[in-house]
């Protein structure tokens, strides 16, 4: 395994815990934080992609030249 694929196993699997900690801290419930905890990477790489096509498209103007 490189090392990328362990640097991003790992922060999936920290992104995960993150995301199963603070919503057990609102809700309350395990059952609940799983849920989040599962669906929002997905929903967070989704809209991740979105971001990054959207910013691909934009033409944004040229700096000028500094004199």
């Amino acid at each position: 395994m490189s090392l990328q694929v362990f640097k991003t196993a790992t922060y999936s699997l920290m992104h995960l815990i993150v995301a199963m900690t603070v919503a057990f801290l609102l809700t309350g419930s395990w059952h609940a934080a799983l849920a989040i905890g599962l669906i929002e990477p997905l929903v967070q790489t989704a809209a991740y992609t979105l971001h990054e096509r959207a910013w691909a498209r934009a033409r944004l103007p040229a700096r000028a030249a500094a004199g």
